[in-house]
């Protein structure tokens, strides 16, 4: 659970804790090594999360599972610097479920194998509340509770006709799964996304027209990029600007729109034009905006959609954004861009605790003199 810094300052001033800034860049990078390290070592893998990860063992030949799993922990450690807990069980929910004992139990040291140890799976679907199976959430949490289900175990011991009747074939699934039965195969190649956001909290509120513009008109620019790199092409965008719940003394307002292209693009300058409409559209004055979002929809491959009569009439032309996505490739992300806001506009997060980027950005790199 997360709660705003302003409420809890005097906690934080009582107990000297550490405030650290989001550090996306940083978190995204070491994320890939962590997930490079295990994917190495492990048949098969998918990447569940940013801190997340499922590894396939089945085709794994080992004498002593809990043995690789330690050993599998200390080699993230030494490679990566970052901690990680290993649960083994026949089906992702399972496996899930060893994890976060895993992580709770000293005794098991960072590794709990529920697969070799099928006797233990009982103790562990009764140390488990309701709440922490995966796939069970707070609606059905409740719902559950208030008819006796409190522990994974009752669940797993629940009748199918019953589950099915009340939380559907997904609901169904996931007792399956906590019965051993796989239903959810490993991934080794996640589904394409089908949508795609960018947005942000602003540093303070903004009352300013052209702020929010600079503001929305960035966000539509990395929308745009990142749904390239990701070799897909949108149907459709979304913008929402909203001000900040927690400033009750404020006025309070949610707004906004969508747009569909007639031919899906990836192009940055549709982007930000469709973007433009529908601020121009949406936009109230006498508000504190404090965050904004642009979220590409109908996410598909190029060429997947039907042609139609605009795409003789308007052929695209990538060669633009080919070439803006190369350079900053090569020189970083903003090195070219079609229209550049201001480094130091009022929208942007503040930052005055972000941790140095030691990995994705020379200057952060601790110097070390010799002699």
């Amino acid at each position: 659970m997360g709660a705003p810094l302003f409420k809890i300052r005097n906690l934080v001033e009582e107990h000297n804790i550490a405030v650290c800034s989001s550090n996306y860049a940083l978190y995204g990078d070491i994320s890939e090594r962590v997930m490079s390290v295990l994917g190495s070592n492990a048949p098969g893998h998918e990447i569940y999360s940013i801190d997340e990860c499922f590894l396939d063992l089945d085709r794994l030949a080992v004498a002593d599972l809990t043995e690789w799993c330690r050993d599998l922990r200390q080699t993230t450690l030494q490679w990566t610097g970052i901690p990680v807990s290993v649960g083994v069980g026949p089906t992702k929910i399972l496996a899930k479920l060893a994890n976060r004992l895993a992580k709770k139990s000293a005794k098991a040291g960072g590794v709990l194998d529920l697969v070799h140890h099928p006797n233990w799976i009982e103790t562990a679907l009764r140390k488990t509340p309701i709440g922490d199976v995966w796939g069970v959430g707070r609606r059905w949490s409740a719902m559950l509770e208030e008819r006796g289900i409190r522990t994974a175990h009752d669940l797993a011991n629940a009748q199918d006709g019953w589950v099915r009747q009340r939380m559907g074939i997904v609901g169904l699934r996931t007792v399956h799964e906590l019965r051993g039965l796989v239903c959810h195969a490993l991934e080794d190649q996640p589904p394409p996304k089908q949508t795609t956001c960018c947005s942000r909290t602003f540093g303070t509120a903004i009352f300013d027209k052209g702020q929010v513009h600079d503001a929305v008109m960035s966000f539509a620019e990395r929308a745009a990029e990142k749904v390239r790199h990701a070799g897909q092409v949108a149907g459709a965008v979304q913008l929402f600007v909203r001000t900040d719940p927690f400033a009750q003394d404020m006025p309070q307002k949610s707004i906004s729109g969508s747009a569909t292209f007639h031919r899906p693009t990836s192009d940055t300058r549709d982007i930000t034009a469709a973007v433009l409409r529908i601020f121009e559209r949406i936009w109230r004055d006498g508000y504190g905006w404090r965050k904004a979002g642009v979220l590409l929809l109908d996410l598909t491959a190029p060429g997947a959609a039907p042609a139609s009569l605009f795409d003789v009439m308007e052929a695209p032309d990538d060669g633009l954004m080919q070439a803006i996505d190369r350079i900053n490739d090569r020189y970083g992300r903003g090195t070219a861009r079609l229209g550049l806001a201001q480094k130091d506009a009022e929208w942007r997060m503040r930052r005055e605790n972000l941790s140095p980027s030691f990995t994705t950005r020379w200057g952060d790199i601790p110097a070390a003199k010799m002699g």
